[in-house]
């Protein structure tokens, strides 16, 4: 089998760490396309094998565009992104990368995250991310949030709301700070039981890794401490959605060569051409980044309780502007602020990288800043492309994108858009109206 992680002293480290931090199992995990986190639990006397020869699935009992036919899909697993669960330290988990008859699963969406890190790396190019998962704190059936108390009009940033969930709040923060994140605040968000917390950005492949532990964490945690979380982009129609905003810089070596200082916003012409290779290609980018039906229930949404929705429904970008689609909040790097927290860790990194490389090789033009309000004055742009309305408007345009196609590989395109049909077609037949508007809670 051809694997990037074979080799017996990989396996060996492994095995050696298991033995000096008291591991007793692994979780072999991948994500499926939806972001499903799929996983075997492993004994740490065969983590060499697994190093060797991964791990077997059936791909097509998961989110991937298999039949029961195919041979066994292996998930060989990367000793590089071993996390020791701080509230269980005996157990370590592992993000692996997709084979399938000794190549790698051209869909698996890790693989596709590094084939677009390869990309980038022939220019000498490193994408450097780092996100925002917004996500709420909700009763175990799911029907309201865990507290009734937090029914202020605009609780964001309160402080007693925050501190009565400071037992799950707070273990959450410490196993980030015990894993080295450089965890560095954590606050009540803008709906009634909503939360976000942050760490620091790093190599889009080490903040992929993270992103996906980082929600299995809350959701443990979240569960340990008698709640639920959710990343739901719109669990409440009355609420602010939770967006998943991703903060962007390119560099060379230790240059962060968006930065410019002689700019207005401090962006270099590098910075402005990935920006016009995002903007050029939203509506496909959509697709994946907003991949439920629900998550055009926050992009699309009215006026919340709180008075605005914090997400975008127009292709623009800014200066220090939350209304837009793009916020160049700081000299060298931009906020993405489309993603909802229901976008998968990997593609969501992949897809804005392809778009902003793109974006540099065509020399596109952003178009023009603006400043305004597009919250109150939206109505006045005529020229601004506006985002899908839904998620099939998404998929139609993610289906007819070459630069994506190109970029992340036709197979990819292809299953995911095939998937996608086959689980509204499950939607409209089966579920509830609840259901469909709601889609998989991932």
């Amino acid at each position: 089998m051809t694997s990037p992680a074979s080799g017996s002293s990989r396996a060996a480290d492994l095995s050696e760490i298991a033995r000096e931090r008291g591991i007793k199992y692994f979780l072999v995990s991948y994500v499926d396309l939806f972001g499903g986190l799929r996983a075997k639990l492993v004994p740490a006397p065969a983590i060499s094998g697994m190093v060797a020869a991964g791990a077997g699935f059936a791909g097509f009992a998961t989110w991937l565009d298999m039949s029961p036919a195919d041979a066994d899909m292996f998930a060989i697993p990367d000793p590089h992104s071993l996390i020791q669960l701080p509230w269980n330290p005996e157990v370590g988990w592992l993000a692996s990368d997709l084979y399938m008859g000794g190549e790698p699963v051209a869909q698996g969406p890790r693989n596709i995250l590094k084939s677009v890190i390869r990309a980038a790396a022939k220019q000498d190019f490193q994408v450097k991310t780092g996100v925002e998962c917004e996500y709420f704190l909700i009763t175990p059936s799911g029907e309201t949030i865990s507290d009734l108390a937090d029914n202020a009009s605009k609780p964001c940033y309160d402080q007693s709301a925050l501190m009565r969930q400071f037992p799950v709040i707070r273990e959450i923060c410490d196993a980030m700070l015990t894993l080295g994140w450089g965890a560095y605040q954590n606050d009540h968000e803008d709906a009634n039981g909503q939360f976000e917390m942050n760490w620091h950005y790093d190599d889009a492949l080490v903040t992929a890794d993270r992103h996906v532990f980082f929600k299995y964490m809350v959701r443990t945690l979240a569960e340990k401490h008698g709640l639920r979380a959710t990343f739901m982009p719109k669990p409440f129609i009355d609420l602010t959605g939770s967006g998943c905003h991703m903060h962007v810089s390119l560099w060379k070596g230790e240059d962060n060569v968006f930065a410019d200082g002689g700019d207005e916003l401090g962006l270099s012409s590098l910075g402005y051409a990935f920006i016009g290779g995002v903007i050029h290609n939203a509506d496909a980018l959509c697709a994946i980044t907003n991949p439920t039906v629900n998550s055009y229930k926050r992009i699309n949404a009215p006026r919340t309780v709180s008075g605005a929705t914090w997400a975008p429904n127009t292709i623009t970008y800014a200066g220090n502007n939350r209304t837009h689609m793009i916020r160049v909040p700081d000299a060298g790097r931009f906020e993405f602020r489309l993603a909802d927290g229901a976008a998968n860790p990997y593609l969501l990194p992949a897809c804005v990288m392809a778009a902003g490389l793109d974006g540099i090789e065509n020399k596109r033009n952003p178009g023009k800043r603006l400043d305004i309000n597009m919250y109150t004055e939206g109505a006045s742009v005529k020229d601004a492309k506006r985002l899908p309305l839904n998620l099939l408007d998404a998929l139609r345009a993610l289906e007819e994108s070459q630069v994506l196609r190109d970029r992340l590989g036709n197979s990819f395109v292809d299953a995911f858009l095939k998937l996608k049909h086959e689980e509204w077609c499950s939607f409209t037949r089966h579920l509830t109206k609840w259901e469909r508007d709601h889609t998989l809670d991932i």
